[in-house]
């Protein structure tokens, strides 16, 4: 073959290439705006069959509930008030916050729960850790750098912490006050003055919820901390706002460096909306409460009222999932390849929204995942929490009934 034929065959590889690079590029791109959540490995998405089990409960009640029939679902723990959210310390043992009733009192307790036996899927230890407490929501742990474990408890007007040791069944020492919160407002009955707070932690900072004084308000700005997620280090100092308007963000939890929180959004636009959501968190963002909502895939101005200052809701993101109105999602869990999002159910029973634990697929697809707590417009319980014990376990807590469900995958 003569040169010019072979520079000729070459021009012409070297066309095909950077033509099929072009073309890759472009049919290889992510959407500009996915709500997919980003792991080492893309989860499965399935529809399961469902099947059900009845359970007794305390005072000889009884319980049916629906689930999917590769999962069985047990009673792991009952006699409580209303259990909350859950944690397990360092030793392995599960701690529960349990606040009173729906009102704001200084009773609620913080349970630890001890000696799990694998034969009943049940506690055989519970003692009492704390007791006299102001709402305790939520509690965690904290290893410092000098390995001195911390066990955090959230209640309404402060966050405390006590140093922890293995085998505790009370706490050591006096508390300190890592941060104080504001805690007055409109009253419960009225859809305001969110009482519980909720505390994680993720490289070695502290995060925590802090719900509006009210249904629908421009808070006070001497009260800057409400309808936020606050950021700070583990011994209270440089606190920030990480996110704010969110009415009442009381689920939080990251999904490697992703922060995902639930929101329960406002009450005064009707049955049917706003959507209550599933949040991807961005540093920085503003979610829009009280001046936007979700609604039917759109964000739209609440315009129930008007509003002292201007805002723009063009710059308010869509949730990762729009879960259904009122529903009133509180804790969650990624488990198995999808979120395990507690409904806790609207506060008016005739709307019938949530009462519910639903899965949420990578996409923000959202579907039944265990129901049953609500029958035939009547209240039988409500979840708050949604735990991860193993890969093939989670625990569910129901502050209606003061029971701690223990659901296991079978295959």
């Amino acid at each position: 073959m003569t040169k010019l034929g072979k520079l000729i065959i070459g021009i012409i590889i070297l066309g095909l290439i950077v033509t099929g690079w072009f073309w890759l590029k472009a049919n290889n791109q992510p959407p500009e705006q996915s709500n997919a959540l980003q792991t080492s490995t893309p989860p499965t998405e399935t529809t399961h069959s469902m099947t059900q089990t009845a359970l007794a409960l305390p005072g000889g009640k009884t319980i049916i509930l629906m689930h999917p029939d590769d999962y069985t679902i047990s009673v792991a723990a009952m006699g409580f008030a209303r259990a909350r959210f859950m944690a397990k310390s360092p030793d392995g043992r599960l701690f529960v916050g349990e606040m009173y009733n729906a009102s704001d009192t200084t009773r609620g307790r913080v349970l630890v729960l001890s000696n799990f036996g694998s034969a009943t899927n049940s506690f055989k230890t519970t003692n009492i850790y704390l007791a006299n407490l102001r709402n305790p929501n939520s509690v965690n742990f904290y290893t410092d750098s000098n390995n001195q474990t911390w066990i955090y408890i959230a209640l309404t007007d402060k966050l405390i912490r006590y140093k922890y040791s293995a085998g505790d069944i009370a706490p050591e020492g006096a508390p300190e006050t890592v941060a104080t919160f504001p805690d007055t407002g409109n009253t419960v009955a009225e859809g305001g003055w969110h009482i519980t707070r909720t505390v994680i932690f993720h490289n070695d900072k502290l995060y925590v919820s802090v719900g509006s004084s009210c249904n629908s308000c421009e808070e006070k700005t001497s009260e800057p901390d409400r309808a936020s997620i606050l950021v700070m280090n583990p011994d209270g100092t440089n606190q920030q706002i990480y996110a704010n308007g969110l009415r009442n963000a009381v689920g939080i939890e990251f999904v490697g460096d992703q922060l995902y929180a639930t929101e329960n959004n406002a009450d005064q636009l009707g049955n049917d909306r706003p959507n209550d959501e599933l949040y991807k968190i961005a540093q920085g963002t503003n979610y829009g409460w009280p001046y936007c909502y979700q609604f039917n895939g759109q964000i739209l101005p609440d315009n129930s009222q008007s509003w002292k200052n201007n805002f723009d809701c063009g710059n308010v993101p869509l949730a990762f999932a729009a879960l259904e109105p009122h529903s009133a999602p509180l804790g969650f869990e990624y488990f198995d390849g999808h979120f395990l999002v507690a409904e806790h159910g609207s506060g008016q029973k005739t709307i019938g929204n949530g009462y519910k634990v639903v899965s949420v697929s990578s996409n923000g697809q959202v579907s039944d995942f265990l129901t049953g707590f609500l029958t035939n417009g009547t209240v039988v319980g409500r979840p708050v929490d949604v735990y991860k014990n193993d890969d093939k376990s989670f625990f569910v807590t129901d502050d209606y009934n003061g029971v701690i469900y223990y659901m296991q995958k079978t295959d």
